[in-house]
């Protein structure tokens, strides 16, 4: 048997057709799952340490608002054209050098998150059975990981569909055990345990955290069948999956005065925090894993010129991810959540303005769409929008009025419209888009 026919190209390089699109169900079922997982109980425990219960859903809400409104636009584009972000960002507004520098960006970032993830369950399992080391159960874990995602989306929704359920209930008894010594009302009404953290640098880590996730939001929203779709799936997988993990986050934080969530885990429920910990983290893993790879096959088209199979890609960044765990990348959890509030909302603002409002190449992937195809030519690169991604960063990482999620992302739309009336987005050279509808399924 070929190899190729046990791993999933899973359109890497082409558009997602009418007959692979599912139904908007499971796919919300996967969106819940890569958002309630365990580094969201991390985030909630963060925010409960530094901040009383009510800021700290308040600080939760803004963050969501801000995730939501950029996952719904940009899941919507990929909805209408079956497109990965990768791929996609070649028409909007990036040209081939620009995505190809957005798919470095995404792919290195969810290294790490795939390294934070699989450090998380690593430790945890350690703690359990000490007989491994906590690197060795790093690799472990991570290439079990890599053994589902080289299988693609249909084994990542039987993964969402297992691992979902068996998470809430477990998490429901952690959380029932530890709080049922506590009086609720007492552990929303007591000061945070440890130091205090404002409302905006609250808000401000949860839209970080999350930012990632509506950058690459067509990688999933692909598969919806039409637009409510993706507006349902967002709406229900994104609310449910901030609020209820979030929160019990916080009050978990409160009740045992600690931010170390793999401790509260233990102390909760002992030997089925492993089970816990190991569910939240499949069922995300999986995720970033699965778009880094994407990322990294479209590099390699647009610079190299070479048609990677996703499912061998993703062997490769499964074991450089998976090396990262083992060596300790998750001591910069923090440091690397600040960097990402600040350098990927303003690709959903250039996004969004491109193919909502200024439409310069939107004609272009309307025309294909008709055919099943890609557009004909490809813009090499366009200046404009480059300096507008890195203005509106730099901006976003400097200034520290309000939230600067929410401001790079607002000042690279305004600048991407603007940029549009005064007939700066210009293309320097193009390239005709070979016909990929022959690439291996």
């Amino acid at each position: 048997m070929d190899h190729l026919e046990i791993i999933a190209d899973d359109y890497s390089t082409r558009r997602v057709p009418p007959s692979a699109r599912r139904s908007w169900f499971g796919i919300a079922v996967q969106r819940f799952g890569q958002v309630s997982d365990l580094s969201q109980f991390l985030l909630g425990a963060m925010l409960g340490f530094g901040m009383t219960f009510w800021n700290a859903f308040w600080a939760l809400t803004l963050g969501a608002i801000v995730f939501e409104v950029l996952a719904i636009l940009t899941g919507i584009i990929g909805a209408h054209e079956g497109l990965n972000t990768s791929l996609l960002a070649r028409w909007s507004g990036f040209g081939r050098i620009g995505s190809a520098l957005l798919a470095v960006a995404i792919s290195i970032s969810l290294i790490g998150w795939f390294g934070i993830q699989t450090g998380i369950s690593a430790v945890g399992l350690h703690q359990l059975m000490p007989a491994l080391s906590t690197p060795a159960w790093a690799i472990i874990f991570g290439f079990f990981i890599t053994l589902i995602v080289v299988r693609g989306f249909e084994s990542m929704q039987w993964v969402a569909n297992v691992t979902v359920p068996l998470f809430l209930v477990l998490v429901g008894w952690a959380v029932v055990s530890e709080l049922s010594q506590h009086s609720l009302t007492r552990l929303m009404q007591q000061a945070p345990p440890g130091p205090e953290m404002s409302l905006v640098s609250g808000a401000t880590v949860v839209a970080g955290s999350f930012v990632v996730g509506s950058v690459i939001a067509p990688d999933m929203t692909r598969y919806n069948r039409s637009v409510s779709d993706v507006v349902k799936q967002t709406l229900i997988g994104i609310t449910l999956g901030e609020y209820a993990i979030g929160m019990v986050g916080v009050l978990l934080a409160h009740a045992v005065k600690s931010n170390d969530i793999t401790a509260i885990i233990f102390t909760s429920v002992g030997w089925v925090g492993v089970l816990v910990i190991v569910l939240g983290t499949a069922k995300i893993n999986d995720w970033n894993l699965y778009s880094s790879s994407l990322g990294f096959v479209n590099i390699a088209d647009l610079l190299f010129g070479i048609r990677l199979h996703r499912g061998l890609v993703t062997v490769a960044v499964g074991t450089v991810g998976t090396m990262l765990a083992a060596t300790g990348f998750l001591d910069r959890f923090v440091d690397f959540l600040t960097i990402l509030s600040v350098a990927f909302p303003p690709v959903a603002g250039i996004m969004v303005a491109e193919y909502f409002v200024v439409k310069r190449w939107r004609p272009a992937l309307e025309h294909s769409r008709s055919k099943g195809t890609l557009p004909d030519e490809t813009p090499n690169w366009v200046p404009a929008t480059l300096v507008i991604w890195l203005g509106s960063a730099l901006i976003g990482y400097h200034v520290t009025i309000g939230m600067p999620a929410l401001n790079s992302v607002t000042i690279a739309f305004v600048l991407y419209l603007l940029a549009g009336r005064l007939g700066l987005l210009v293309s320097i050279g193009a390239t005709s888009a070979p016909d990929l509808a022959e690439t291996n399924r």
